[in-house]
């Protein structure tokens, strides 16, 4: 996407990216303008890492983090991101982060991250899982197409949409209960418009859009999609393999292979245009039918 819209969306996750520093170590961001009843949860991950990030050489690129969500965050509190600096080793630098809000006068815990970051190094081999042979984004239905076929069902998908392109390869509404050996979900995404040139924003971006679609694969062997279930992310960790742009495309595969009590446990791959597999996401969520 081009031109001052696509400029004014990727400005607007930008701005919720770029936090206050309040206090030594101490950060606070922002929430969007919103309906929801609380607040999406990639975004307290995105704004957490980049917490993390600020106290960290910037020469030191993030390659993992584990997180935990511990409440829902109410999107009419600010909230606070307290960073711990656990290490700073010679090649690894650790950070944990804890994301406060304020309820009924006193601080709550909402979020907890660990973040690790590397020097890096000289590889001594390396290797990577190939990407799936897919139609290319272009050729596909995107948000619009999606919300205009199914009208109310899907116009929750409109806020988001104006942040995150998204091209399907199946009509998520309308997609099969999948079987073994073809469970996998796959779902071309980019931020809408340009993020600049940080890598820590690109990788806060692309943790922001992990929490995306990921717990939709908690159901897909169900068949339908979010207006049958209500479901909720436990904890959430991500694996960056190499450098990667978040407002390029990049084609996202998940998968659950477990699910039982009501939480299901989501495994997704994320590769560039080109074909590099950039990035590993795990999450289990909590998943409720609304039939019930």
């Amino acid at each position: 996407m081009s031109g001052g819209a696509g400029h004014s969306q990727a400005a607007a996750l930008m701005a919720v990216l770029g936090l206050e520093e309040r206090d030594t170590d101490v950060f606070v961001g922002q929430t969007p303008s919103t309906e929801r009843q609380r607040i999406f949860g990639g975004q307290v991950a995105g704004q957490a890492l980049m917490a993390a990030g600020r106290t960290v050489d910037p020469e030191r690129g993030v390659h993992s983090l584990h997180s935990y969500f511990l409440r829902p965050g109410d999107p009419f509190a600010e909230i606070r991101y307290a960073v711990d600096r656990i290490r700073d080793g010679r090649s690894f630098t650790t950070r944990r982060v804890v994301a406060w809000q304020e309820r009924k006068g006193e601080e709550v815990a909402i979020f907890a991250l660990t973040a690790d970051f590397h020097a890096g190094e000289k590889a001594v081999a390396e290797h990577s899982t190939p990407m799936p042979d897919v139609p290319r984004p272009e050729t596909l239905p995107g948000t619009d197409e999606i919300v205009a076929e199914h009208g109310e069902r899907a116009a929750w998908m409109g806020a988001m949409g104006r942040v995150v392109d998204q091209r399907f390869l199946q009509d998520p509404f309308t997609a099969p209960p999948k079987s073994p050996p073809d469970t996998q979900t796959r779902t071309w995404l980019r931020v809408a418009g340009e993020l600049g040139e940080n890598p820590a924003v690109h990788a806060a971006a692309l943790t922001f859009v992990s929490d995306l679609t990921l717990l939709s694969a908690g159901f897909a062997r169900l068949g339908g999609g979010w207006p049958d279930f209500a479901g909720a992310s436990l904890d959430h960790a991500v694996w960056f393999h190499q450098p990667v742009r978040a407002d390029d495309w990049f084609l996202y595969e998940t998968d659950s292979p477990a699910a039982s009590s009501g939480r299901a446990l989501c495994f997704g791959k994320i590769w560039s245009a080109d074909g590099t597999h950039v990035a590993t996401v795990a999450q289990e969520g909590l998943i409720r039918s609304l039939k019930d």
